[in-house]
């Protein structure tokens, strides 16, 4: 594996709070045989992540209508960010850009087939397939929203990131210690994840 060079690696951690980075990423339906795509968005600064839709047909005007879904759930916030990182797939079109554009955001375009280069989503996609997606059978679109908005709570209030010395993007309860307080277990999607607090 090619490493970064040093002053490459500190622009990119100085840049980081100020760029986005969205994808795709497909399930298989167990009952309806149907193929599902999720898009989101993660802040590539915080590893904070958006679930920005699910759709069996994503295509141009859907996703830019998500491009603007995330501006305004961005609010005030979207000032913040000034780069925004996607592949070439078809689903991405000039009117994407442009929402994004009128915002402030600049859009780069990665490389063909250089999934490497979009590493903040691609990490995010291993980790929801591994963590939920494929350790269940999702039953159709209806149950794979829920899915992800619940997972979306815990990843980004409860699960440590290695990348942010074991915190969550934006902890929505104080971090425990686990080696001086009693702690208790909740089981969160049935028991498929335990998230961990302080009891009483």
């Amino acid at each position: 594996m090619t490493q970064i060079p040093a002053p490459t690696r500190q622009f990119l951690h100085t840049q980081a709070s100020t760029m986005l980075a969205v994808d795709f990423f497909h399930i298989d339906c167990a009952l309806t045989l149907r193929r599902l795509y999720v898009f989101f968005a993660i802040e590539v600064g915080t590893r904070y992540v958006h679930i920005l839709g699910t759709t069996s047909h994503p295509d141009g005007p859907w996703t830019t209508q998500q491009a603007r879904n995330l501006l305004m759930k961005l609010g005030d916030r979207a000032s913040e960010f000034t780069v925004l990182v996607r592949d070439r797939a078809g689903q991405f079109t000039d009117a994407f850009d442009a929402v994004l554009a009128s915002a402030g955001i600049t859009v780069v375009k990665i490389p063909p087939r250089s999934p490497r280069a979009n590493a903040y989503a691609e990490r995010f996609v291993r980790t929801v397939r591994s963590e939920v997606t494929d350790r269940m059978l999702i039953l159709g679109q209806r149950h794979l929203r829920i899915v992800l908005d619940e997972y979306a709570r815990h990843y980004n209030g409860r699960r440590p990131h290695r990348g942010r010395q074991l915190k969550p993007p934006r902890p929505d309860h104080p971090i425990a210690d686990l080696s001086q307080e009693r702690i208790k277990r909740r089981p969160v999607l049935g028991g498929l994840i335990n998230e961990y607090e302080r009891a009483g």
